[in-house]
């Protein structure tokens, strides 16, 4: 590839600011970065606070002012949502800027380090091996190799000279050049993908926040149409004056709405990414953080990752030649290449005497090649991966070569090729003149063992994913504690049908290929995993994009770390049990506090179905709700959400929720239905049984608070116990704001029967739950395979468990 250019003249800095006036920047609409508005009114003008407004208003008009008891409680919800997500919007911005990708671009005739963002239309950058293209551009000087996978899906390597057009998103792998830029910001090909990627990914969300906004949006539907029968039934069939059938209406909807539970998630992946944050990791998508702890397959390479990016030759072995003249050679190699890889950085530190020889050309490392080479006179140095370099001759060397691959050495091979090569497309079809051998050794990262230790302990299966030699790879995840680390596979041996078998054999594979790695991904997806890959370079950026989760080093390639989804900025791999535990802590606390939340929910709909099919007005008022929501939903899902519950999760969000709600919610509507059914021959009034009901709803508030607490410790006795003070409290002290009337000794009397009954019918409905949900654990890990056998053991173990997560080890 030649390197022959002049640097052209850009652009003055009157023309830059002129353009800046004009709006021609690099600036794409970014729709994950939220601006202070958009928080304050995504937090305000939602469609269920349109919903508490309009009940509100028709509360004021009735004047059932002491009903209106549940506004305080959305306000609160509303302010502390907007704080929390400016605070972490804070410091996710001040972490942005920290990392945002810089460019090289040529102004006022020098050459000057920006940020990509403040490129403009027709500013000159200068572009080079790793750097991924910032904006749709051409080519004015030098020449370029450049990957437009992530545009194209392919990944070949197309050469680009002067004239050339270059689409942003494409990176380059060899050579230099200077571009002149013709579609910059959302212009640029790039943008318009980037965007329409991030809406597809926005709809998508995580499994737990999909799951909860089609909650949200099948109660959004629900309740206007079963507010108007309520209304219709209280009002016109049971002859209620309007206030009353204002009032049971509203309990009902109000009862409905799961007014927290999206403002909770928000805030715990919020809180969650500012912790991160404050760990230095970086999330540039919330959802990543449960994807990772829900993970059980982690794809990782070597370099970078089990071992220190920085690589040293730790000996230099001769085969032809003398050791000197060997280094000569070497030295004279090392000079003429680019220092553009850590490979050749680590050989021209060792390597550094000084000739004056200049390489007539110089042929750069490719992935399809690897090997890279320089021409001098008629022949060429090569040094690279000793299958690709000598190929037919390969056989002659292997058991030797394996020596020093078994003892966890990377072996290069450095030759002499007889004829002068033009470039890098030109095959090597002449034997190469083996001069000798380099070992490079990359050191073990002093944490790599714990990290892996730790992964190992979650059930997590590591595959170490490689272009270097199956050997050599096996022989360093082995002294990082890698389990099955000598199941190991050259990738070049591996058929085109046969990944998803491979994938299933071996943890380590060696001379793995750009293109293999996505393909290794797709197969261990196809077999049922969710995956994860770390990388930190332009040839991981496909399978990245591929897998469940992507995790990138900052210390990488810009482009790798710009195409992933968790930047760790420091590099350090040990990172990782932090942003797994975080996202456990953020799923099982949700998924505890949700249950709570569907418990009114579901009761609520019941009790709304049954008044509506026996044409019953709804006994319970706005207040009642309020107070029922305030102690047995909101305050402990808030102090629950605190806990670090960092216990392995297990089966889906929407059964394990439900599976703790559903007994909670029939439970509550057997005993109030009992309990108007009753009042039928009773005439206790509305006011005695709305405040028996209140009391039953409490009762099994608590016992649905107990349940899903268990095992119980300090700080969930303390939930458990501040909770019950707090109702008991308020029922003394505040029973006129919450609408509690005293109640005669025949209600006493039937709210005692029916409390006894809860408990027999709420521990009958929990343990079958529990053991459904275990057999839906149990065919989400089995599918097809389950047993008539596993099932009947499942069931039996979820009966018998007493808590929704395995406790660690």
């Amino acid at each position: 590839m030649k390197e022959n250019f002049k640097q052209p003249i850009g652009l003055t800095q009157a023309e830059v600011e002129q353009r800046i006036k004009e709006g021609k920047v690099n600036r794409a609409v970014n729709d994950q970065a939220k601006t202070t508005w958009q928080i304050i009114k995504e937090n305000t003008f939602t469609y269920f606070n349109l919903i508490f407004l309009v009940l509100a208003i028709l509360l004021v008009i009735v004047g059932e002012y002491k009903d209106l008891t549940f506004l305080p409680v959305i306000i609160a919800n509303m302010i502390i949502g907007i704080v929390q997500e400016l605070r972490a919007k804070s410091v996710l911005d001040k972490l942005n800027v920290m990392n945002t990708t810089k460019i090289a671009v040529i102004r006022d005739q020098q050459e000057k380090i920006v940020p990509i963002e403040d490129l403009v239309l027709g500013d000159v950058i200068v572009l080079k091996t790793g750097d991924q293209i910032p904006a749709d551009g051409q080519v004015v000087s030098g020449t370029l190799r450049v990957n437009e996978a992530l545009l194209t899906g392919e990944a070949d390597e197309i050469e680009k000279d002067v004239g050339a057009e270059l689409m942003s998103g494409s990176f380059v792998v060899a050579g230099k050049a200077y571009a002149r830029l013709e579609k910059v910001g959302k212009n640029s090909y790039v943008s318009k993908l980037t965007l329409e990627a991030k809406a597809m990914n926005s709809k998508e969300g995580s499994e737990m926040v999909r799951s909860i906004n089609r909650l949200i949006k099948w109660v959004g539907i629900i309740i206007i149409p079963c507010g108007i029968a309520l209304f219709i039934v209280a009002r016109y069939v049971n002859h209620l004056n309007l206030a009353d059938s204002i009032v049971s209406m509203e309990a009902a909807i109000i009862g409905m709405i799961p007014e927290g539970l999206y403002l909770l998630t928000t805030i715990a992946l919020a809180l969650a990414a500012m912790r991160l944050a404050r760990s230095q990791v970086m999330l540039h998508d919330m959802k990543s953080v449960e994807t990772l702890a829900r993970v059980n397959v982690l794809c990782v390479d070597k370099t970078g990752t089990i071992t220190e990016p920085k690589m040293e030759v730790e000996e230099v072995i001769p085969v032809s030649v003398t050791k000197e003249e060997l280094s000569k050679e070497i030295s004279i190699f090392a000079q003429n290449m680019p220092h553009d890889n850590a490979t050749i950085k680590a050989v021209a530190k060792t390597f550094n005497q000084k000739f004056n020889i200049q390489a007539t050309q110089i042929i750069p490392f490719t992935s399809v090649n690897k090997y890279s080479g320089a021409v001098i006179k008629n022949n060429t140095l090569l040094m690279g991966a000793p299958e690709f370099v000598l190929r037919d001759q390969f056989k002659n060397y292997e058991k030797e070569i394996n020596q020093y691959t078994r003892q966890g050495y990377r072996v290069l091979v450095f030759g002499k090729y007889p004829h002068a090569l033009r470039d890098e497309k030109e095959k090597l079809v002449e034997p190469v003149e083996l001069l000798g051998y380099i070992l490079i050794s990359n050191p073990i990262r002093k944490e790599a063992k714990s990290t892996f230790k730790y992964f190992d302990r979650q059930g997590v299966n590591i595959k170490v994913i490689s272009g270097d030699n199956p050997l050599t790879v096996a022989r360093v995840a082995k002294q990082a504690g890698i389990r099955d680390a000598d199941k190991l596979i050259d990738a070049t041996e591996i058929g085109e049908g046969d990944y998803e078998e491979v994938v299933k054999k071996y943890n380590v594979f060696g001379r793995v290929k750009p293109d293999q790695k996505k393909k290794l991904i797709k197969a261990l997806q196809k077999n049922g995993n969710t995956v994860a890959m770390t990388g930190d370079g332009v040839n991981d950026i496909l399978a990245m994009k591929t897998a469940d989760c992507s995790i990138a080093m900052a210390s990488g390639n810009s482009a790798a770390v710009q195409a992933s989804q968790v930047v760790l900025l420091d590099s350090d791999f040990a990172r990782m049990p932090k942003v797994v535990d975080e996202g456990r802590k953020v799923v099982n606390n949700i998924e505890r506090s949700a249950s709570l939340f569907l418990v009114k929910n579901i009761f609520s709909f019941l009790m709304a179905i049954f008044s509506l099919a026996f044409a019953m007005s709804y006994p319970l008022r706005p207040a009642q709700i309020a107070l029922i929501s305030a102690f047995t939903i909101g305050l402990p899902s808030f102090l629950l959400a605190l806990e670090n519950n960092y216990n392995r999760i297990r089966g889906k969000f929407i059964p394990n929720v439900l599976s703790r709600a559903i007994p909670g919610g029939i439970t509550d509507m057997l005993a109030v239905s009992i309990l108007v059914v009753a009042d039928m021959v009773l005439e206790l009034g509305r006011p005695e049984v709305a405040t028996t009901a209140t009391m039953l709803l409490v009762a099994v508030g608590m016992m649905v608070l107990y349940h899903i607490s268990r095992p119980l410790n300090k700080f969930r006795w303390t939930v458990l116990g501040g909770s019950f003070l707090a109702l008991v409290l308020s029922i003394i002290f505040f029973h006129n704001l919450f609408a509690l009337s005293r109640i005669s000794a025949t209600a006493v009397f039937l709210l005692l029967v029916l409390f006894f009954a809860e408990i027999t019918i709420f521990r009958l409905l929990s343990k079958f739950a529990d053991g459904v949900r275990e057999v839906l654990v149990a065919y989400d890990q089995k599918g097809k395979d389950l047993t008539i056998s596993d099932i009947k053991q499942a069931y039996r173990k979820g009966r018998n468990m007493v808590n929704m997560s395995v406790p660690e080890e």
